[in-house]
């Protein structure tokens, strides 16, 4: 969570100065903010397993969740960055490589909301039983 408010403070200012002066572009800052937005949200998804795991029967799935938005927060939320920021680090050559990668961290992503619901609905079957 601390990364994402100070690379959100870093867009906020840094990017947006880069931007007016023309090295950075309005689709790129944007890219950036939704990196942010993106980080912290599973940021504040991760909080929630870690205050829900000793509740939940299935811990393996809350873990795999926790797992799956992890990396897929490295993945999604780092390869935006580097796409937003490519000009100004100097690594426009990356942008194949980089590219691929936002939607598998997306996936990831995902693949952690599915695993969290399918650990919520375990253990509220178990808790009826």
């Amino acid at each position: 969570m601390a990364i994402a408010v100070i690379l959100g403070a870093l867009g906020a200012h840094k990017l947006q100065q880069l931007s007016s002066e023309g090295l950075v572009t309005t689709e790129q800052l944007r890219s950036f903010e939704t990196g942010v937005r993106y980080q912290i949200y599973h940021a504040l998804a991760l909080i929630i397993i870690a205050s829900l795991l000793k509740q939940y029967l299935n811990r393996r799935l809350m873990k795999a969740s926790a797992i799956a938005f992890i990396i897929g927060t490295l993945l999604f939320s780092g390869s935006i960055y580097l796409l937003a920021t490519k000009s100004v680090l100097g690594i426009e050559g990356w942008s194949k490589v980089l590219g691929p990668i936002t939607p598998v961290g997306g996936l990831l992503l995902i693949t952690g909301w599915v695993l969290f619901f399918v650990a919520a609905l375990k253990s509220t079957s178990h808790e009826e039983v």
